[in-house]
C-alpha cells in the first residue's frame, strides 16, 4: 500500500511515471536487431501469444473497446492533421504515437486498424521496445524481448490516475475536475488500498466497474422497509449506501443510478403517475459546460427515497428497485448528435453507440411486494 512505502520509495514511484507518462508516448523507434517479429509487434494478439491470461481478461474489458463507435463517430469528422483535437481523445483512449499514426491514416482513408484496438498492452507496458510491469511473482520472467523491467508503479495508484484523474488546469466544472476519481479516493478512508486491488484483483486485467453489475453490488449496500398499507395511503422507504467504493459512487459524469419505488398492477404493469424516484450521479449538460447537479454518494454516505403516496384501487404489489445506466451521458450526447445531423460523417457509428449504451442499463436491486388481503381492507376508507 502507497502509505507504508517509503518517502524514497515514492519518490523513485512518482519520477518513474513523470517519465513513464511524458506525452505524448514517444515513438518506439527501430527495434533491437534480437527480436523476433513477433517481440516487435504492439497489437495485443501478439502479446497475448505468450500472456494469454492477460489477454483474455484484456479482451473482455473496457479497456479494449477504448476506441468503440462513440469515440471513432465523433474523430471522424476531425481532420487527420489536427492533432491537437485528436490526442484530447487519444491520450487515454489510444496513447501510442503508433496509434496515432494509425488513427490519421484511417482519416484519411487508408486502411489502419491499431487505433481501434483502444487501450492495447504496450500503452502501459512498452517503451522506445523496453518492457516494463509490475514485480514478479512466483515464477521469474523469460527471456524473450529481452525480459523486463520491474517497477512498483504497476501497483500503485497513481498509474492509474495518468487517465482517471484530470488536472487543476484541466477540464473542471463548479470547482471540480471532470475527471477527479483519484482524488476522490485520496479523500476516502480507503486511501492506501491501492486502485489495482478492486479492479485487477490477483492481476487480473479486467478493470471491471459500474458496468459490472457483480462489482456494483459490492461496492454499495441497499436496504428497504416492507411497505405498508394504512387508510388508503401506502408507505416505503428504500436506502442505498456507498459501504464498499472507495470514491464516489457512481464516479464521473456518464453514469446514472435511480432509486425507483412505484405500483403495479396485478398483470405486473407500472402504474402511471405512482413512480417516485431518487437520482444518484454528476448531471451535466451536454455540451460539458456546466454542471446541472451533483447528488453522487461519498464513501459511507446514504441516500433515501420515502415513499409515501395514495394506494392505487388497481395496484397489486409495489416494486423497490435501484436501477443503473452506466452509459446514461452518452445515451443521451449520441442522440443529440443524430438529431442534429442524421446522415452526418460517423453517425452510422453513433447509431451503433446508442444501441450499445441502451443494451448496458441493468438493475442493481429490484423487488416486488404484493400487497395483502389486509392492505385491501385499506383501498377505501
Amino acid at each position: 500500500m502507497l502509505a507504508a512505502l517509503p518517502a524514497g520509495a515514492q519518490d523513485a514511484t512518482k519520477a518513474f511515471l513523470k517519465r513513464h507518462w511524458a506525452f505524448p508516448i514517444q515513438s518506439q523507434g527501430k527495434a533491437p536487431k534480437s527480436y523476433t517479429a513477433l517481440e516487435t509487434e504492439l497489437s495485443p494478439d501478439s502479446c497475448g501469444a505468450c500472456h494469454p491470461r492477460q489477454y483474455d481478461g484484456w479482451r473482455n474489458s473496457l479497456h479494449s473497446h477504448a476506441m468503440g463507435p462513440g469515440v471513432m463517430g465523433q474523430l471522424l469528422s476531425i481532420k487527420p492533421n489536427a492533432v491537437g483535437e485528436l490526442r484530447a481523445c487519444t491520450r487515454c483512449h489510444a496513447p501510442l504515437a503508433e496509434q496515432e499514426a494509425s488513427l490519421r491514416k484511417a482519416l484519411r482513408g487508408v486502411a489502419s486498424d491499431l487505433h481501434e484496438q483502444g487501450l492495447v498492452c504496450a500503452a502501459c507496458h512498452v517503451r522506445r521496445h523496453v518492457h516494463y510491469g509490475p514485480p514478479p511473482i512466483g515464477l521469474q520472467p523469460g527471456k524473450s524481448h529481452g525480459g523486463f523491467v520491474s517497477s512498483p508503479a504497476f501497483e500503485d495508484g497513481r498509474f492509474c490516475a495518468t487517465c482517471h484523474q484530470f488536472g487543476k488546469d484541466g477540464y473542471v466544472l463548479n470547482g471540480k475536475p471532470l475527471e477527479n476519481t483519484y482524488a476522490e479516493w485520496q479523500a476516502s478512508p480507503y486511501a492506501g488500498t491501492q486502485c489495482q486491488n478492486c479492479h485487477m484483483p490477483e492481476r487480473q486485467h479486467l478493470w471491471r466497474g459500474i458496468h459490472d453489475v457483480e462489482m456494483s453490488r459490492k461496492g454499495v449496500t441497499v436496504t428497504v422497509n416492507t411497505p405498508v398499507a394504512q387508510s388508503g395511503r401506502l408507505h416505503a422507504r428504500l436506502a442505498m449506501t456507498n459501504s464498499g467504493t472507495g470514491h464516489y459512487f457512481p464516479t464521473y459524469v456518464t453514469p446514472r443510478v435511480s432509486m425507483q419505488i412505484y405500483q403495479v398492477s396485478e398483470d405486473n404493469k407500472a402504474i402511471f403517475g405512482t413512480l417516485q424516484e431518487k437520482i444518484i450521479a454528476r448531471q451535466v449538460s451536454a455540451d460539458l459546460d456546466e454542471e446541472l447537479s451533483d447528488t453522487r454518494l461519498a464513501p459511507g454516505a446514504q441516500a433515501v427515497l420515502e415513499y409515501l403516496a395514495p394506494l392505487n384501487p388497481d395496484a397489486g404489489a409495489v416494486v423497490m428497485r435501484v436501477h443503473v445506466e452506466p452509459d446514461h451521458f452518452y445515451t443521451g450526447l449520441y442522440r443529440s448528435l443524430l438529431d442534429a445531423q442524421p446522415d452526418g460523417k460517423g453517425m452510422s457509428l453513433i447509431r451503433a453507440a446508442l444501441d450499445h449504451s441502451l443494451q448496458s442499463a441493468y438493475d442493481l436491486y429490484i423487488k416486488s411486494y404484493p400487497l395483502t388481503q389486509l392492505d385491501r381492507r385499506f383501498r377505501n376508507p
